[in-house]
């Protein structure tokens, strides 16, 4: 079992950047496909960004592409998602996520598929 705690989110206006990072207690954090998810007010919960256990394949959402990039380091069992040219669209409370899966180039980017979730960490991008 792993436990997740986001933190570096905040309040930027439009173009800034900001950097959130997600911290896994446990001995095996390499052993997990990791993820962040955000959800806006209203919405659904959306994929944002997702790492496979080796760091190797990496896959964004379509609305953070070139913007947005996920990392990991698994001596720090440290997760990090890297934001720039933020956009008000962007506001909402983002999660990190974590699957055990045996495979480590897999990467999944449906939110159903993890089973470990942080409590999160607002991000607001005001115009």
């Amino acid at each position: 079992q792993v436990q997740l705690v986001e933190s570096g989110g905040g309040a930027v206006q439009t173009g800034d950047s900001l950097t959130l990072a997600c911290t896994a207690s446990g001995p095996t954090f390499g052993h997990y496909v990791m993820g962040w998810f955000r959800q806006a007010p209203g919405k659904e919960r959306e994929f944002v960004a997702t790492i496979s256990r080796n760091a190797i394949h990496r896959n964004y959402g379509d609305s953070v592409k070139e913007r947005f990039v996920i990392s990991r380091d698994n001596v720090k069992n440290a997760l990090t998602l890297e934001m720039s040219r933020l956009k008000p669209e962007d506001t909402g409370v983002y999660y990190c996520a974590a699957m055990w899966h045996r495979n480590e180039y897999y990467s999944d980017a449906r939110p159903s598929a993890y089973e470990y979730w942080g409590q999160g960490t607002q991000v607001t991008v005001s115009s």
